[in-house]
């Protein structure tokens, strides 16, 4: 057992002595469990920073605090309903008021995001069609099968999760969006649990002629090549792995589908990579595109004649998509500044000026590129070893 195993597991056997001593009305005794407890999380956040469970971890660590004030008398004692939520604290357990963790997960509003507001991104868009969009309306065409693992990685900001929210209104699929937190969840000993309903939910939902999509952000921090794991991480990794089997079995023809979505894939694990059958690279704008985005973007804005887009395309390249949005709203951002401290704001009658070329050069000057050519030189050389389009 690996040393941050042990402190997980000792965390949960401290904690999980403490709720029983304090149930026993052993104050002091529960206090010193549950200060061990705090000890065993906070080292396990100092020896593993970059962790995604630390979070968690963190906040365990001010629960425990909380109630040994409680029981120190430096705060009113909690009343039973609270009493009850405390004792329950320990991972694996839940209380009545709680919403579970695998809920949380699903999208309370479906995504409404139609294929022309993905600007740009035609031989993504056509890799999608071809192994979601197309296998649905048509699955009698497809005595092979189709993939469905989809795997989009790339720079931030290009559009990945776009193209999953599109393809999941293209086709009225359930939607469910996952990311390592709520994965995870506050109830650690649940996370295995928390994938497996996640897998037969949409199964279920496939079998009843609905398509399902697990959207998966930030796929490298729950799936990605750790050198130190703890064993919830390790378990739930699994799972997945075990899911992912029973979902791209080819004697079956459900209608699910995983996509994943990394601006890290070169820290997958290979396990996962062979999963997704589609590979697909989601680039920055070309210069096209960038001109697509400053339309989109400036078609609520007043413009000043000599604004030119076909010229802010020119000057942003290397510019992500939200980079081009992130320079729109700046300088609009800027001149409604302008606009408030002329005083001119007090007449409700008064607008603004239209932006002009020199508002967006100004920006386009301070702001830099979010994505450095490096990291686009390794995203290639990945794109070459490892594409699947």
């Amino acid at each position: 057992m690996s040393a941050s195993q042990e402190l997980e597991k000792a965390a949960t056997n401290y904690a999980l002595e403490a709720v029983r001593l304090d149930k026993q009305g052993s104050k002091g005794m529960a206090m010193t469990m549950y200060q061990k407890a705090i000890e065993s999380l906070l080292k396990l956040v100092h020896l593993y920073p970059e962790y995604s469970l630390n979070k968690v971890y963190i906040q365990r660590a001010i629960a425990y605090q909380e109630r040994i004030k409680m029981l120190q008398g430096a705060v009113p004692p909690a009343p039973v309903e609270m009493r009850a939520e405390v004792e329950n604290i320990t991972w694996g357990k839940k209380t009545e008021g709680d919403k579970s963790s695998y809920e949380e997960l699903i999208l309370t509003e479906k995504p409404n995001i139609k294929w022309e507001q993905v600007v740009g991104l035609e031989n993504a868009k056509r890799a999608i069609k071809e192994a979601i969009v197309y296998p649905v309306q048509r699955p009698d065409l497809f005595p092979l099968g189709w993939p469905r693992g989809i795997l989009l990685f790339g720079p931030p900001g290009c559009g990945k999760t776009l193209l999953a929210a599109a393809v999941a209104t293209e086709i009225d699929a359930n939607f469910v969006s996952v990311d390592a937190a709520s994965i995870m969840s506050k109830w650690l000993g649940e996370a295995e649990q928390n994938v497996a309903k996640l897998f037969n939910s949409v199964r279920k939902s496939a079998n009843e002629g609905k398509p399902a999509i697990v959207f998966i952000d930030e796929l490298d921090s729950l799936m990605g090549k750790h050198s130190n794991e703890v064993g919830g991480e390790i378990r739930v990794r699994n799972q997945f792995l075990k899911e992912m089997d029973g979902i791209i079995d080819k004697g079956k023809k459900l209608h699910v589908y995983v996509i994943g979505a990394t601006n890290k894939p070169w820290d997958l694990d290979w396990a996962f990579i062979r999963r997704f059958q589609k590979r697909i690279l989601v680039p920055l704008p070309d210069h096209h595109s960038r001109l697509l985005m400053f339309k989109l973007y400036t078609a609520d804005l007043q413009l000043a004649s000599n604004v030119d887009l076909h010229e802010l395309a020119r000057l942003s390249e290397g510019f992500s998509g939200s980079d081009i949005r992130d320079v729109c709203q700046a300088a609009h951002l800027k001149l409604i500044g302008e606009f408030f401290e002329s005083g001119q704001a007090a007449n409700k009658l008064a607008k603004p000026r239209p932006l002009e070329m020199t508002d967006f050069r100004q920006i386009l000057e301070e702001r830099k590129p979010s994505v450095s050519l490096d990291m686009l030189t390794l995203y290639n050389r990945w794109f070459e070893a490892f594409k699947a389009l």
